[in-house]
């Protein structure tokens, strides 16, 4: 799964955008060494680009390896890998900056993240 797919699968899943229509943030989303700022505005996401300068601006980072990210996004992710929350207690995932927002919107911003799981090879 790719992270360049998120605003396709957000913004075709109106019960998803209705969730965080509060939401209107710049996340950086850190996949091993590839960083990408996604961009929410009002629940959809406007953009995903790949970061390409440190001085690009975002309101907090979600980072973990490649090999984590990977685990978590498979259709039925094992244990300890299942959770954004479950991924920081373990020390697989970090969190950096202003972590109000992340904590005000946690349940739309995992099912956010969730949202690339292939669910359809799992049935």
């Amino acid at each position: 799964m790719s992270i360049e797919q998120l605003a396709e699968r957000v913004n075709s899943n109106e019960a998803l955008v209705r969730r965080g229509r509060y939401f209107s943030e710049t996340v950086m989303i850190e996949v091993g060494t590839a960083q990408y700022l996604v961009r929410f505005e009002s629940g959809r996401i406007a953009t995903v680009a790949r970061v390409r300068t440190n001085l690009q601006s975002w309101t907090f980072a979600i980072r973990a390896a490649e090999e984590v990210w990977q685990r978590f996004w498979e259709p039925v992710p094992a244990p300890g890998y299942h959770d954004l929350i479950a991924l920081l207690r373990y020390g697989r995932l970090r969190l950096e900056g202003n972590l109000q927002p992340l904590m005000a919107n946690l349940i739309y911003l995992k099912l956010v993240l969730e949202s690339l799981r292939d669910r359809e090879t799992s049935r």
